[in-house]
């Protein structure tokens, strides 16, 4: 987020008193929350919640928590947490649902490396006292319980490195078992589990040429069931994942009633690394840029929000 200001140019402390005057009284002066927070960087943000905690004696995120509401003190406070921190809460909330939100835990496996998957993953146990592995397996039954606790349970190699006969031979095997609609079988899963984000792509981009379609064209030219959809969700996420949330955030924007949370996720969450190129994909897929559709159909302190993240990128 190249707008951000350098560390050098603010104090965590002044940060921590203007955010106290701000919530004072009645009233919570919403601009001044934002002016501050919307221009600070994760490292920063981290720097203002230990200050404030330090001088009030008081967490940050419960202040916000008990001054804002609705969609905007959501924003705000997964924003104003530490990254692994809000994805492994993010990832709690979705397993907490009637039914769990798999789009969730797929969208944050598949798009970290595997350091940050770790540190979310620490984080998840330090928070909740089970082990992330432990909830998912819970939460979750039959194939879908397969596939997540493998995806989570991974740690890639983040290299760019890859292996043109393994890829090769892979794409073969991929092909059978979508021509048998064996989609649960182990091999499908090892493959999509345990192999590198580069690896993969040469994978499937082989499979293409090899084949004429891509596998997600394969697989939905099955039944589509809920296990389908989130084995088509692991791909693209892998395969592509910064068009894959440019669609989450048109469906989002088509949908805020029902996928409202979705739009705070990608872009709180993305903020700080590609929403540039997720802008960019929106863009092309819909003619018109993500700050004009937020501007049109959100609204207050939250539309304010939204757009100061999209623009600081």
């Amino acid at each position: 987020m190249a707008s951000l200001i350098d560390a050098k140019d603010f104090s965590p402390i002044e940060d921590a008193e203007t955010i106290m005057n701000a919530c004072k009284g009645f009233g919570t002066n919403e601009t001044a929350l934002i002016s501050i927070l919307a221009n600070r960087n994760a490292a920063q943000r981290k720097l203002v919640r230990l200050a404030y905690q330090e001088v009030y004696h008081q967490d940050l995120i419960e202040l916000l928590k008990s001054e804002l509401s609705g969609n905007f003190e959501r924003a705000i406070c997964l924003w104003t947490m530490d990254p692994a921190e809000r994805e492994a809460t993010l990832i709690n909330e979705a397993l907490k649902k009637a039914t769990p939100d798999y789009k969730v835990i797929i969208e944050i496996a598949c798009t970290k490396n595997s350091e940050e998957l770790l540190a979310v993953k620490r984080l998840y146990q330090s928070l909740y006292k089970h082990s992330l592995e432990e909830d998912v397996a819970s939460q979750t039954t039959g194939d879908i319980r397969k596939l997540l606790v493998a995806v989570i349970s991974t740690y890639r190699y983040d290299g760019e490195e890859f292996d043109e006969n393994v890829a090769h031979s892979e794409a073969n095997i991929l092909h059978q078992l979508i021509e048998r609609k064996a989609f649960n079988d182990d091999e499908m899963i090892r493959i999509l589990s345990t192999r590198s984000n580069k690896q993969l792509s040469v994978t499937f981009n082989i499979f293409k040429d090899l084949f004429g379609t891509t596998i997600n064209k394969g697989l939905l030219a099955s039944t589509v069931d809920e296990y389908v959809g989130v084995l088509r969700t692991t791909v693209r996420c892998i395969n592509d994942p910064q068009r894959y949330l440019a669609k989450v955030m048109c469906h989002a924007l088509n949908d805020l009633v029902n996928e409202d949370d979705a739009l705070n996720r990608v872009i709180v969450t993305r903020a700080e690394k590609d929403l540039k190129e997720i802008k960019d994909h929106f863009l092309k897929r819909n003619n018109v840029s993500i700050q004009d559709s937020v501007d049109r159909k959100t609204w207050g302190n939250y539309k304010t929000f939204l757009l100061q993240l999209l623009g600081n990128e």
